[in-house]
Formats: structure tokens, C-alpha cells, sequence
């Protein structure tokens, strides 16, 4: 038991990346025939266990990270112990593992309902769910630039293939516009990175926000543009006015359950801001410039989102308007730039995502009781379950409004709260009160159409409509309103813990805030005390090998031989004209001091 407890406590950090990978890798080599004998292989049954076993794991590790990171601590893991800023770091922090968990929260539930039936309806796509797992949690847990690049390619690729999840037109097209828009911002990620380390010489988050302050004037001036076209990449991802018009009709044509995991993506690009923009690069020109710009986005994205809510002539584009307008209130939060903003905005991000998901699993419970009308905003029959779905539509549309006593009510207290310092404190929250407004009035007005101008079905039956209203099903699909009943129960219970998750919170963006401790855990010193970015390059010097004689006692030793083959340890593969080397002195040169400089090799 103490080996497992000693591997846990050295490895947590890369196991939520490793789980999904592993689990994505074996789903593939399991195979997937053509979606129309997915129901009836074999291997299905085996398909949803490994899918659905990794995912409980992996809430399980959410829940162990979030429980460590609970007591403070900042856990640092470096990939084959190459130390930063030389080698790729993961980091645990409060934030890291508030996320994770929050990803296996709304995925597991997903997961369970798409495996009833949707899952059924395209190739690989537990494989693909899996991968776009793997994307997401690296994103939050690296704590390098060019890595959080990596991890984003990694859902976007994973992504690309869920949209398209059960293709048809509307799909295809739209999905092809999401493509290209991700794929310009992925060029200027790189270009965004390339000035970064041309400059500050550095990629890992705790060095560059350690180095960017010192640059010279115009190092500085040519990063902080870096940062900015980060900024832009990031807003993309997340959504945000004017490069988030894509996100109402892109996530309104996806499948149900891959529309409710992407609501989690667009909270990926808000947790790149806030962990780059808002502390690497957030020295005072760096501050002014979010404060300043970041606020006035985040007004305009959430009016526009409510005001689109207001106009939207189909249910799934005002759930993503919505989004839009949820978005909007959370970057108002990031651009205040104190503590207590920053976590009231983190606990509005946990409830906007949840109650988005379980929305879109509400519209299509709606639509598929709507018949051939699906989630237009047109007068329709009557639906079987008529009153139970608008008691359920009223529940989210006071938990998506804002209204008491709910944790949206609560997320946008805490947010009004969080401005009490700030010199536009009134219009703020005039600003958030307008779109709470808003937001009830797009709600009334969906309501108004769905339910309560529903027609009377047809009773006649001699009439078509009459045999096309019992053909429709009387309850959801299988799994759906469990689902769904779990996820308002768990916001529910959100809105009671309001306090302690504030609190949890409040923990994180002070945490994150602290330069200094992500430094002093990340970077390493030298005898001087300097933080070691550089060092020379010593020719002589060579690593001790696992195979020398010379070398240390290895307690893995034994296990060598059942990775390498003895003829190649024996060098039987090696050609003979390449076994004949000069001799090589054993002595290993002492490392050169901190004092000793490059000699040039004749």
C-alpha cells in the first residue's frame, strides 16, 4: 500500500493527463466498425466500460488534486526530472485542480447519457471525448507557454472530429468555419510565442513573469505584443467580442452531448487569460492594458449576448447567446484585477458552465418532443411532458438569469462585491444588473413561445397530425433526465456551499497572485542565489548511464532487462565498423563553478 501512496504522491500531477491518453490509445486499438453496427458489436459493451470506468477515475484523481491543493501547497512536476525553465513543468496549484474537477464533473454525467444512443451515431466517439479529456486537463495543469499551445492543438484536433460527430450539412459547413478560425489562431499563438522567447528567453510562466519585467525597453515593448496576440488567440478560444461571433451557431448545430462538453472549452481560453495575461504578463502596462480593454469587452460581450438571446429564433443559439452573456460577466470580474473579483469570478465560471450543459440537455429533451417544429421558437403542439419541462425550463432560467436563490444570484453578488474599490464601480453594476434583465427577458419571451402559446394537439384521428403527435416518443431519450436532474441538484447544492466554494476560491486567486511562491517552488537557485535561466555548456561532462559499471545502484535496475533485449545490451545490432572507438578517458570532469565562462573549442 505505501508503494502506491509514494507513486501517487510523486505522480498525481501527470496522471489526469495520462489517463485520458491511455484510455483514448486502447478505445482506438479496441476498434469501431461503421456507426450503423455499433449497436449490435460485441465490443461495445467493453467500449463503454473502459470510457466510462477512466472517467470516474479520473473525477476520483480531480477530487485527490483538489483535496492537496486544498492545504496550499504548489505541486511542480518535471518530465524526465529536466528542471525548469530547460524542461516541460506541470503544476498543481488551486486553480489547476478547481478546473480539473470541474471538467470530470461535467464530463462524467456527459459521458454517461451520450452512451445510451449518441455514441452509437459516429466512429470513435468515446476515443475522441477521451482525447479532448487529455487537451483540457494539460491545459490547466502545464505551466509552460509552448505547452499550453501543445494541449490546446490536442483538444482543438479532438474537437474537430466531435463536431462533426453524426455529420450533416449544417455540421460539415459550420464545422469547417470553426476549423479555419482555430487554425488562423493557432498560427498566431506560435507567431505570439516566438516573440515571447525571442525576447524574454524563456517559455516557462514563472520565468518569463520572473524575467519579463527586467526586458529593456524594447525587448519589453516587443513581448508585451507577444502577449497581446496571446490575448487575442486566447479570446478566441473563449469567445469573447469581436472574435466570438462564432460560437452561437457552431455549438447549435453540434450533437447534445458534444454541445454540452464544449461548454467547458470556451472556459479553457478565460483560464489561459486570467493564468497568462492576468499574472505572467501583468506588470503595470500589462494591467493597464487589461483593465482597461478587458473590461470594455467584457461589457459588450455580455450585453450582446443577452440582446442575442432577446432575437434568437432557434433554442440551442439562445443557449450559446446566453453562454456569450455568462462570458461577458466573467471577464468583467478578471478585468477588476483584485482578489476578491478574481474569485467571485471563478465561482461564477463553475456555475455558468454546469447550468450551460445541463441546458443543452434540456433543449434536447425539448426538441425531441416538439416533433418536426425541433427548438424553433415557433408555436407548436402541446408536448407530452408539457408541464414538467417548463417547471425545468424555469429552474435554469433562474439559475442562467441570476436570480435568488440561486448560485448564478450568488456568482453575481460576489462579483458586485469585488468592485467595492474600483472607480467604475456604479456602471458596473448597472452593467450587470442590465444584463440580468435582459437575460429574464429572453427567457420570458422562449418561455412565452415553448409553453405557453403551444397549441392544442390534434385529437381528430382521421388527421395526419394526430398520428404524427403519438408517434412522438413520452419520455426523453434513455439517461437524459437523470442527467439532468443530477446537474440542477449539484447546482443547487452549489449555492448551499456558496460559502466554503468562495472561500476555496478566494484561496486560488490570492495563490495565483503570489509570483513569488510559483518561483521559489519552480526555479532553481545557484550557490550565489541567482535563479538559474543559463548556464555554460560543459563538452566534457556526460550524465552517468544506467549501463556503466561506475554507476550509482539503480533499485530499477532489475527491471532493465525486461525493457532492452540482451543482444541489443550485448551490442549485437551494432555494425562492426562501429564498434571500434577511440579510447575514452572514465574520469568525469568536475562541472565548471558559476564563475567559469564558454572557451571557444579549436
Amino acid at each position: 500500500m505505501s508503494f502506491f501512496v509514494d507513486f501517487w504522491q510523486l505522480h498525481f500531477p501527470i496522471l489526469s493527463i495520462l489517463l485520458p491518453a491511455f484510455t483514448g490509445f486502447a478505445l482506438i486499438l479496441l476498434g469501431n466498425p461503421g456507426s450503423g453496427s455499433l449497436k449490435t458489436d460485441p465490443r461495445q459493451p467493453l467500449r463503454h466500460a473502459i470510457s466510462l470506468g477512466s472517467a470516474v477515475i479520473g473525477l476520483i484523481l480531480a477530487l485527490c488534486m483538489v483535496d492537496f491543493a486544498n492545504t496550499g501547497q504548489i505541486k511542480a512536476y518535471f518530465l524526465s526530472e529536466w528542471s525548469a525553465p530547460f524542461g516541460i513543468a506541470l503544476v498543481v496549484d488551486r486553480l489547476s485542480a478547481m478546473m480539473v474537477l470541474l471538467t470530470y464533473i461535467v464530463a462524467l454525467p456527459v459521458l454517461w447519457f451520450a452512451s445510451a444512443e449518441w455514441d452509437q451515431r459516429g466512429r470513435y466517439f468515446h476515443a475522441m471525448f477521451h482525447f479532448l479529456l487529455m487537451g483540457v486537463s494539460g491545459a490547466f495543469l502545464t505551466g509552460d507557454l509552448f505547452n499550453l499551445f501543445v494541449f490546446f492543438e490536442v483538444l482543438l484536433l479532438a474537437s474537430y472530429v466531435l463536431l462533426l460527430h453524426h455529420h450533416n450539412k449544417a455540421r460539415f459547413k459550420l464545422g469547417l468555419h470553426y476549423v479555419i478560425i482555430n487554425l488562423l489562431a493557432s498560427a498566431m499563438f506560435l507567431i505570439g510565442l516566438g516573440l515571447i522567447y525571442g525576447n524574454v528567453g524563456s517559455l516557462n510562466m514563472a520565468d518569463v513573469a520572473r524575467l519579463f519585467p527586467r526586458l529593456d525597453s524594447d525587448q519589453h515593448q516587443l513581448a508585451m505584443a507577444g502577449a497581446m496576440l496571446l490575448f487575442v488567440v486566447f479570446g478566441i478560444k473563449a469567445a469573447m467580442l469581436p472574435v466570438g461571433f462564432w460560437l452561437p451557431k457552431t455549438y447549435a448545430v453540434a450533437a447534445t452531448p458534444v454541445a454540452a462538453i464544449f461548454a467547458l472549452m470556451s472556459k479553457v481560453g478565460i483560464y489561459a487569460i486570467l493564468r497568462v495575461n492576468g499574472t505572467v504578463f501583468s506588470d503595470p502596462q500589462g494591467q493597464y492594458l487589461l483593465e482597461n480593454w478587458l473590461l470594455i469587452i467584457g461589457v459588450l460581450t455580455s450585453i450582446y449576448g443577452a440582446l442575442g438571446a432577446i432575437a434568437a429564433e432557434r433554442l440551442r443559439r439562445f443557449i450559446g447567446f446566453m453562454m456569450l452573456s455568462s462570458i461577458g460577466t466573467i471577464l468583467i470580474a478578471v478585468s477588476l484585477f483584485s482578489t476578491q473579483a478574481w474569485a467571485a469570478g471563478l465561482y461564477y465560471l463553475i456555475h455558468s458552465t454546469v447550468i450551460a450543459a445541463t441546458f443543452y440537455l434540456l433543449g434536447e429533451w425539448i426538441s425531441i418532443q416538439r416533433g418536426a417544429h425541433k427548438d424553433h421558437l415557433k408555436t407548436a403542439p402541446e408536448m407530452k411532458q408539457h408541464k414538467l419541462l417548463s417547471l425545468l425550463f424555469l429552474v435554469v432560467a433562474l439559475m442562467m438569469a441570476g436570480l435568488p436563490p440561486f448560485s448564478g444570484f450568488i456568482g453575481k453578488v460576489f462579483l458586485m462585491q469585488g468592485t467595492l474599490y474600483h472607480p467604475q464601480k456604479v456602471w458596473i453594476i448597472l452593467v450587470v444588473l442590465l444584463v440580468s434583465l435582459l437575460s429574464i427577458l429572453a427567457f420570458v419571451r422562449a418561455g412565452y413561445v415553448i409553453f405557453w402559446r403551444a397549441s392544442t394537439p390534434e385529437s381528430n384521428p382521421k388527421e395526419e397530425a394526430y398520428a404524427l403527435y403519438q408517434a412522438l416518443p413520452d419520455r426523453p431519450n434513455r439517461r437524459l433526465d437523470i442527467v439532468i436532474y443530477a446537474l440542477l441538484i449539484g447546482l443547487t447544492g452549489y449555492a448551499l456551499l456558496a460559502q466554503p466554494v468562495y472561500q476555496y476560491t478566494y484561496a486560488a486567486a490570492e495563490q495565483l497572485q503570489n509570483k513569488q511562491h510559483y518561483q521559489a517552488v519552480l526555479l532553481k537557485n545557484n550557490n550565489r542565489g541567482d535563479v538559474v535561466s543559463t548556464q555554460p555548456f560543459n563538452p566534457y561532462y556526460l550524465p552517468h548511464l544506467k549501463y556503466r559499471e561506475d554507476t550509482i545502484d539503480d533499485p530499477y535496475a532489475k527491471y532493465i532487462p525486461f525493457v532492452i533485449s540482451p543482444k541489443t545490451l550485448a551490442g549485437e545490432h551494432i555494425p562492426e565498423e562501429l564498434k571500434t572507438a577511440p579510447e575514452i578517458s572514465t574520469e568525469v570532469p568536475a562541472l565548471p563553478d558559476d564563475d567559469a565562462k564558454l572557451v571557444p573549442v579549436e
